[in-house]
């Protein structure tokens, strides 16, 4: 008779990891951001909470980990997403805003981590800030700082109101409402008018230059 294996924290370490991880993440969706506790985070997770410590280093970089996971700017790269860039980054500019519209509206965690880097100051969502200025600084500086040289803040200032605006839509909606300006965001009507404005003034910026 085959010997038995026995799966446990120990044995599959990366699985007994992402279980913790995802903890975070549904105390986060119903909790919010003050149910984050160790001990709440092991017992939703079904571990010990000297496994947190043990994979992680702290409570601290456990919620780190998660975040940056969750956080779409932290995960972009220019050579994943697999559009031409010889329009000086019109088109990765459209897909990169669009994919943050849409991915926003679904990521209900994220929603609350947004909020909670607008109400508190965390070294863990400084990190996260720090860490996406840092990806949106390697996009500008390398793709669409070049097309657009001397006017290349005005572009930048025009990505940070789309960016803004994206952000504030996406949680309004969520938490407060369904109308904006008249349009309803939770429609998919209404939600097509955002996503055409968002590349119409791309298409402006661009013309513009």
């Amino acid at each position: 008779m085959p010997r038995k294996v026995v799966q446990g924290p120990i044995r599959d370490k990366e699985k007994t990891k992402q279980k913790l991880l995802n903890a975070v993440g549904k105390i986060l969706k119903t909790k919010g951001y003050s149910g984050l506790m160790v001990s709440k985070i092991a017992a939703v997770a079904g571990f010990d909470k000297k496994l947190i410590y043990e994979y992680f280093g702290s409570t601290d970089k456990l919620i780190d980990e998660y975040i940056r996971s969750q956080d779409y700017w932290s995960r972009v790269d220019e050579k994943e997403m697999n559009v031409d860039l010889s329009d000086g980054g019109k088109e990765m500019s459209k897909m990169a805003l669009l994919n943050q519209y849409e991915g926003l509206r679904k990521n209900k965690e994220l929603q609350k981590i947004i909020v909670w880097e607008l109400s508190e100051s965390r070294p863990i969502l400084k990190k996260l800030f720090e860490q996406r200025e840092e990806v949106g600084e390697g996009l500008f500086t390398n793709i669409t700082d070049p097309h657009f040289g001397e006017k290349s803040d005005e572009y930048r200032a025009i990505t940070a109101l789309l960016v803004a605006g994206i952000y504030h839509l996406n949680l309004y909606t969520a938490h407060n409402g369904t109308t904006f300006c008249g349009i309803d965001t939770k429609s998919e009507d209404g939600r097509k008018k955002i996503e055409k404005a968002i590349v119409d003034i791309i298409d402006f910026a661009y013309q513009k230059k």
